[in-house]
Parts: structure tokens; sequence; C-alpha cells
């Protein structure tokens, strides 16, 4: 079996993702997103050791509000589904196996770095915008929102114009 094969066909996945949010907005009312699942399980982390400041901060004490926990919202289960399917995706296309993806030209070391920093990275732009790119490219593209448009347009271009630089790291 070819490399391409065991992947869905972007026209299949593109489809099942759109029922997916379609699903979402009917039964829940609520678009597709990641960062506030995020920021959910790094509030409910710093409750255990520190349930002090999470009351005594503003951004964090509404997440307890009458005795709930911090992990008690839907977004949770909905990234726990993400990761469930991800991995029954990989292992029914027979791709499910321990590794980190490089090129040649990084080590291992290397890579496990910069993964990191970007999604620290991504993870601050994140609560910062409000939101995450899932939640503005899928929710905010299917409410036609101009400015979710916007951002992805740039979010493409950005990607095309750094990917000459970073291709070199690939082959």
């Amino acid at each position: 079996m070819k490399d391409s094969e065991k992947f869905w066909h972007p026209y299949v996945a593109g489809v099942a993702l759109g029922l997916v949010l379609l699903s979402s907005l009917v039964l829940m009312s609520k678009g597709l997103g990641a960062s506030g699942a995020a920021h959910r399980l790094g509030v409910a982390a710093l409750n255990s050791v520190a349930s002090s400041h999470v009351d005594a901060s503003a951004a964090m004490s509404g997440f307890k509000a009458d005795g709930a926990s911090p992990l008690d919202d839907w977004l949770i289960f909905e990234v726990l589904g993400a990761l469930l399917g991800g991995w029954v995706a990989a292992y029914s296309a027979g791709r499910l196996k321990l590794g980190i993806q490089k090129g040649p030209n990084v080590s291992t070391k290397k890579r496990l770095v910069l993964a990191l920093t970007g999604g620290i990275i991504m993870g601050i732009a994140a609560r910062l915008a409000r939101g995450c790119t899932s939640g503005q490219a899928l929710t905010g593209g299917a409410m036609l929102s101009a400015g979710s448009w916007l951002f992805m347009f740039s979010v493409f271009a950005g990607g095309y114009a750094l990917a000459k630089l970073t291709r070199r790291q690939w082959l």
C-alpha cells in the first residue's frame, strides 16, 4: 500500500469535518475549537496545586463557580473525542506507531524544542486572540465572519511565505 493510500481523501475528510461542525452547532449550539479546553486543563492543573491562586484570579475563578470543576465543560469532551478519533483513524489505516516526524536536516532534540516552542507561542496567541485557528477557521468561517476569513487568508499567505524558508529542513 502506498503512503498516499493510508490517508483519507482530502475532500472526504473535509465533508466529514463539515458534518462534525454542523452537528456541534445543531446539538450543542456551539462551534468547534480547542484552545478553551487547553485553558481549562491548565486551570485544573493549577487548581490542584494552588487553588487559592485560582480563586483570587478573575480570569480563572469563573471556571470554579458554584463549586464546579474547571473540567466541567463540553470542550474537554470535544478534545477527548478528537484524540480518540485520531487514534482510531491512525489504527484503522495501519499508521499507529510511536515516532517523531522530522526532516533529515533536523535532530530529534531540535525538532522537539521547535515543536514545544511553537506550541507555546500558538497557545499564548490563542489566548490573546480569544480563540484558536480551528475556532476561527471552522466556526468563524462557517458563520461567514469577515474577520475569520481575513484571518485564514493571512494564515495561508504566511504559511506559503514561510514554507520556502523551512522547506530545506524537510527534504
